[in-house]
């Protein structure tokens, strides 16, 4: 449902005021790509919105994630695009690093150790306060560090509506 989740991403976008997104589709089976000229984490709160008021208009996305930062799939463009990210994140704040891979041969372990010592920051697995989201997809790398409520789950929001 590839073709039909773009087609609906495209029309979302354009009626929040973005008239050339561009929507991608990727190697791997029911991923997508979309990049906007709107604020990505402001695009979200918007689904969200729309999927409250009205849950049947949603049909396809199942999943939105704002990317902050594309890089080579490289530990240390990687390692680098973390370190200027993860500034927000407070002294007593905390965070968990999640890595969601596919086409690569980089050890989720690996990045997540070079990761966490450049953040001198508490973890917290279960309640943290930042994630530092890596998503890898072969040669390039998507970095964010997002609050927990940044990203869309249709499911999720449709159950709490």
């Amino acid at each position: 449902m590839e073709n039909e989740a773009g087609s609906e991403i495209n029309s979302l976008l354009a009626e929040m005021g973005d008239t050339q997104p561009e929507i991608n589709y990727t190697n791997v089976s029911g991923l997508l790509t979309a990049k906007t000229t709107l604020d990505p984490h402001q695009v979200i709160q918007n689904v969200k919105k729309i999927v409250q008021d009205e849950p049947w208009s949603i049909r396809y996305i199942q999943r939105l994630i704002p990317v902050e930062a594309v890089v080579n799939t490289d530990i240390n463009d990687i390692k680098d695009e973390v370190v200027k990210l993860a500034s927000r994140i407070r002294k007593n704040e905390t965070f968990r690093i999640t890595v969601e891979k596919r086409y690569s041969n980089l050890a989720s372990s690996d990045v997540i150790r070079n990761v966490a010592n450049l953040i001198d920051r508490k973890v917290s697995l279960d309640t943290q306060d930042w994630i530092v989201l890596i998503q890898i997809i072969g040669e390039h790398t998507g970095v964010s560090v997002i609050r927990p409520d940044a990203i869309f789950s249709a499911v999720k929001t449709k159950r709490e509506s």
